[in-house]
């Protein structure tokens, strides 16, 4: 807790953007085609878990942030580029166009309902030159994205490295699958190499450390545990929710802080693009290490050449154990990244958020950006499917990564 608040007070300040004003009575459009992209992404592609999902989100979110910021005069740096714009496109028009040609492109199978979708939207917007300019930006936008974006290593079916060495990854129980491994060698978004956050990598099996490490995640993480509290097993299936609940603190975000669509676009794609290339970072780490999940490591205990931990081969986690190695973990990456990039964004830690989740059936509040990092770290514990060292050290490489893109992209032009 204390090295992450720690790192929370490095997160350099900018200026508090500005904020839509009462009048601006319409839906967000911004918001309307993410929750679109959600649907086609999650609940149609069922394209799980939320490393995996975020190459979708980010190129979306950042389509609709170059064309959107386009006709805004681009204030902020392009992504990829502006698109021309004089100013007087349409706006929905355009964040429309991008994000469904994005969508259109990512997910062929969908096209009739995608079109139907994108048909019904452009129907509301009054026919004219505003509307047809707004298309032609939009539509620009979202083809720079996907060429962009042609080859980048996206679902290569290769499999994480296993090995029966203690402390080596296997697969594991239920359905002991063995996939995501290109995850880690997708072409990044932002930063220029996956490699530059290395972490100082798991404690040796046979160290104080891992035996200290062990016995907290079997005796919280177990789904029979009797020390766990009701409100960690809360946290745990929240923060366990496959449909990402970061996703609901995106949207909480823009809309409890009343950001109009250029500022909704440029948080957005300052999110699920530290997001993304903190989860490609984290899987590159996790090939590297190749570390076992505490399920195999607590089975295989009386294996380890550690004294200190003792067997349980009937032992389970309260979830279902990602396909993937434990360190680091991926949920504190992707997590740290984006809570350092909302800090950027809105200048400051202390702002309050939340977001509801269908699989705990409950609604979490956060009064800080630090604050959610700091129990996404424990609630992978509670959960019983990360080490606290997997934990704390993919915090600090996510923060890692969102300080580096925050510095460097969607900044104010000057």
């Amino acid at each position: 807790m204390t090295v992450l608040a720690a790192l929370a007070l490095t997160v350099p300040l900018t200026l508090v953007p500005q904020v839509a004003t009462a009048a601006d009575a319409a839906p967000n459009a911004v918001v309307v085609w993410d929750l679109n992209a959600q649907t086609a992404i999650w609940d149609v592609a069922q394209q799980s878990p939320p490393q995996v999902a975020g190459r979708g989100f980010a190129m979306v979110s950042v389509a609709v942030y170059d064309a959107v910021n386009a006709i805004a005069g681009t204030p902020y740096e392009p992504y990829l580029g502006a698109p021309r714009a004089n100013g007087r496109e349409s706006t929905d028009a355009a964040v429309g166009t991008a994000a469904y040609r994005v969508l259109d492109a990512l997910f062929p199978a969908q096209r009739e309902r995608l079109r139907a979708q994108y048909r019904e939207w452009l129907a509301a917007i009054p026919e004219g030159p505003a509307k047809h300019g707004g298309v032609r930006v939009g539509a620009q936008a979202a083809t720079a994205m996907v060429a962009a974006r042609q080859d980048d290593g996206a679902f290569d079916p290769r499999p994480w490295t296993v090995g029966t060495e203690p402390g080596w990854y296997r697969p594991t129980p239920p359905g002991f699958e063995n996939t995501g491994a290109w995850v880690g060698f997708l072409k990044p978004f932002a930063i220029p190499d996956t490699t530059m956050f290395r972490t100082p990598g798991p404690p040796a099996v046979t160290s104080p450390a891992y035996a200290r490490d062990v016995d907290e995640v079997k005796r919280l993480g177990s789904a029979t545990s009797a020390v766990r509290t009701a409100d960690q097993t809360e946290a745990a299936l929240w923060w366990h929710d496959r449909r990402s609940v970061s996703w609901g603190m995106k949207r909480d975000l823009a809309l409890t802080r009343g950001l109009g669509p250029l500022e909704t676009a440029r948080l957005y794609a300052l999110a699920d693009v530290t997001g993304a290339d903190g989860a490609i970072a984290c899987a590159n780490d996790k090939e590297f290490w190749h570390s076992w999940r505490p399920i195999t490591a607590i089975r295989s205990a009386d294996t380890d050449g550690n004294p200190a931990t003792a067997g349980d081969p009937g032992w389970t986690p309260l979830v279902v154990t990602p396909p993937n190695p434990d360190y680091p973990s991926g949920h504190t990456c992707r997590t740290a990244a984006q809570m350092t990039a909302y800090a950027h964004f809105f200048g400051r830690d202390d702002v309050p958020f939340g977001a509801f989740s269908p699989d705990s059936g409950t609604t979490r509040h956060f009064d800080r950006f630090s604050q959610a990092t700091a129990e996404v770290v424990d609630a992978r514990i509670w959960a019983g499917i990360h080490f606290r060292s997997a934990d704390v050290d993919g915090a600090v490489l996510g923060t890692a990564v969102g300080n580096h893109i925050t510095k460097r992209h969607f900044r104010p032009r000057r």
